[in-house]
């Protein structure tokens, strides 16, 4: 079987009853599909939490400017994230190559209320901040060390962790989003980006989109949207406005596209 990042591959398209401690429901939100994948017991092939999954049609053709698409995927997050305190939104992966760039590109567009140009707190404003800290081949560290580094300087109430996925279907690539709180768990046992509450000692939620698969050919290719660079662009743009809007609910979608430039 090739790898997948969508909790509900695993589980959704199975035939038959789902394994115990699993549960999954579907339901339809304007142009949006939620489904929603709540693991409870551990020793299945994704880590015990809670992910919800959300289809649409190709972010290629989405932005900012998509009011009823945001507030649906900030609604979503916003139930995985502690109500009050600060936030780290780390973004994952390397700006040089354009799949794995959505996490850099998303953390550029967040609205950042941390700082030195924030000294005082605004009232009904959550203190924010966001940083993509590059890969290991860069700087040397690993992302584990790197986000215990943040963590620890920051001392934020949950880190968002937004990163690109991997899918077993084609047809999904650029055309859904998934939040998990249960940290960066990549599909690969060995790969490098694990990142969750126990490794770091605060809530860690995932966010990402799907896009690349394995090609069928063999695990050494790989299968990208044919419009990847929008996919990147919009894609990173869509999942930002979730985020603020998900973390700033005083402020409206078009406050916040005003804000963030």
């Amino acid at each position: 079987m090739r790898f997948t990042d969508m909790a509900d591959e695993l589980f959704g398209t199975a035939e038959g009853a789902l394994p115990a401690g699993v549960r999954l429901a579907t339901a339809k939100r304007g142009g949006v599909t939620v489904t929603r994948v709540e693991i409870a017991r551990e020793g299945l092939s994704r880590p015990r939490g809670r992910y919800v999954t959300l289809e649409m049609p190709s972010v290629s053709v989405l932005d900012e400017r998509d009011a009823d698409v945001i507030e649906t995927c900030a609604a979503e997050l916003r139930a995985l994230l502690p109500p009050e305190g600060p936030v780290l939104v780390l973004g994952v992966g390397s700006r040089r190559i354009t799949a794995d760039a959505l996490g850099p590109r998303t953390v550029q567009k967040v609205l950042v209320t941390m700082g030195p140009q924030h000294a005082l707190p605004v009232r009904g404003i959550r203190p924010v901040a966001a940083i993509a800290p590059g890969v290991s081949g860069s700087t040397g560290l690993t992302l584990c060390q790197l986000a215990g580094a943040m963590v620890e300087a920051v001392r934020p109430a949950a880190l968002i962790c937004v990163d690109s996925l991997c899918s077993t279907e084609g047809v999904r690539l650029g055309r859904s989003i998934q939040f998990s709180d249960t940290g960066l768990h990549p599909a690969q046992a060995d790969h490098a980006r694990h990142l969750d509450a126990g490794m770091l000692g605060v809530p860690v939620v995932a966010a990402g989109i799907p896009t690349l698969m394995e090609a069928e050919e063999g695990a050494d290719l790989v299968v990208t949207p044919r419009a990847l660079d929008s996919v990147i662009a919009h894609g990173s743009a869509l999942l930002a406005a979730a985020i603020n809007r998900a973390l700033q609910p005083r402020l409206s979608v078009a406050q916040l596209c005003w804000l963030t430039g």
